[in-house]
């Protein structure tokens, strides 16, 4: 990678060790011995990649079927808007508020891989206990145990990819990770809206122990089976040896105030990249949880017309995109830019925030759809350079830590409060469920330009630190 290498290694105060003992001999040796391994195999590396993947897609699938569900959820349980969007976003991180940085802690010293398998097992168990649920209170507890996925799965599959792959490959690994992202979401999107339809026409089921089940319960449990399989293959998965360390840190659970303190010295690195990212993920996923809605509302189309077409935007944009922007990361590496993956995430925030503004606007569904491409295709752009950006200048020790707050940020701020934002707005600001395009709109209008300052203000602080990471074994 091209950038300035320092010919010593760090102290912990320059390099933000968290005042851990450089002279911890163990460490020092178990360091040099990680330097000196050879890197995975391409196969071995890839073949976790693939199930890194699989486990993404189920995490989504998962996740993003109640975006579809909203409509007979609220019609059975009488529930408003603002209601709603606690069950598609808060309800999902609560989870998270309390059990993220413990579960982050064992991924910076346990096995990785039997974190995320034991996750995904719950958050599958948790999908189907939504299809038994009965009431609001019953259907939010068992959102809340699916987020339990995200808590598990982030930070330890990230903490392991950037072990399986050299700094200069990471960003097109995590792009084609993020395939599991784009699968996930338009797969719920796309055989959500089949499984609706066909559901929808059946009426409720009686069932031996559980009694009548809605449609949308059905289709929980539907969705809940693959997951299982899933957290099984985890077994087939290795644990790689850990690199990216800090010269003479112990590997051991290092205190969560030592890690704030390391992003505090690297806080014009990580600042705007947590700022910018919580504003983007606001504007372009938490709002995406009312698109299929929009368009039922707006042009008067079905659930599953509108699931069908949001999930065809997404498979056949997103990959695109991820892999485009991989390589616009891995040619601004060879022209020098120590802020190549960060540059990147800035180029996709200004192309899709006109894009966000523009399509609630349209006055024909064809024009919304031709511009919710080209948001999708912008937005896709950053997931792999970014997240690449992030285990780039943590430290090892660090990284599950470090991620679970940064994935913290995108779940909580996201998914919690991006859903919760646009229904506020509907309910309380343009008061009324057919203004829902306005709300979209007004929203991107502060958000896409805020994230995209906010991001373009990091571009120095994140180079250095890349600089300074550069020394790590």
């Amino acid at each position: 990678m091209d950038m300035a290498q320092s010919t010593t290694a760090p102290t912990p105060a320059a390099a933000g060790s968290a005042g851990a003992p450089a002279t911890d001999a163990g460490a020092a040796t178990s360091a040099a011995a990680a330097a000196e391994a050879p890197w995975p195999s391409p196969r071995r590396a890839w073949y976790a990649v693939g199930i890194f993947g699989l486990a993404l897609a189920i995490n989504f699938l998962d996740r993003g079927i109640l975006v579809l569900l909203i409509g007979p959820i609220k019609h059975d349980m009488q529930l408003s808007d603002t209601k709603a969007s606690l069950l598609v976003g808060f309800a999902f991180v609560f989870f998270y508020l309390f059990l993220g940085m413990p579960i982050a802690r064992l991924v910076d010293t346990k096995s990785r891989r039997l974190i995320i398998g034991s996750g995904i097992a719950i958050w599958s168990l948790m999908t189907a206990f939504c299809g038994l649920a009965q009431s609001f209170v019953q259907l939010f507890i068992a959102r809340i145990g699916v987020g339990v996925g995200e808590a598990c799965n982030g930070p330890a599959t990230f903490s392991m990819m950037a072990d399986l792959f050299p700094r200069e490959k990471l960003p097109r690994a995590i792009s084609v990770l993020n395939f599991g992202f784009v699968a996930g979401t338009g797969l719920a999107l796309v055989l959500g809206g089949a499984v609706i339809h066909f559901v929808s026409n059946m009426g409720p089921i009686e069932l031996p122990l559980l009694g009548a089940l809605r449609p949308w319960q059905i289709t929980f449990l539907l969705v809940s089976l693959p997951g299982f399989l899933v957290a099984a293959l985890f077994v087939t998965v290795p644990e790689p040896v850990r690199r990216g360390r800090i010269a003479g840190v112990a590997m051991k659970s290092i205190p969560v105030a030592d890690v704030l303190r390391f992003m505090k010295d690297n806080r014009w690195a990580y600042g705007p990249m947590f700022l910018g990212l919580a504003c983007n993920v606001v504007l372009h996923f938490g709002a995406a949880a009312w698109v299929p809605t929009f368009f039922i509302r707006t042009y008067g189309w079905t659930a599953a017309r509108a699931g069908v077409l949001q999930g065809s935007i997404v498979i056949c944009t997103a990959p695109f995109a991820l892999m485009i922007g991989s390589a616009l990361s891995e040619w601004f590496t060879r022209k020098g830019y120590a802020d190549a993956n960060m540059r990147v995430t800035l180029i996709a925030i200004v192309g899709s925030t006109p894009c966000a503004i523009l399509y609630p606007l349209m006055p024909t569904p064809e024009l919304a759809v031709a511009i919710l491409a080209a948001q999708w295709f912008f937005a896709m752009l950053s997931p792999g350079p970014q997240n690449a950006a992030l285990q780039i200048i943590t430290p090892n020790q660090m990284r599950g830590q470090v991620t679970a707050l940064f994935l913290f940020v995108f779940n909580v701020i996201g998914f919690g409060v991006g859903p919760t934002v646009v229904a506020l707005l509907t309910d309380y600001v343009f008061r009324g469920e057919n203004m829902l395009r306005y709300s979209l709109c007004a929203a991107a209008c502060v958000l896409g330009p805020l994230a995209a300052l906010i991001v373009w203000s990091g571009l120095k602080g994140y180079a250095e630190s890349v600089r300074r990471s550069a020394s790590w074994v």
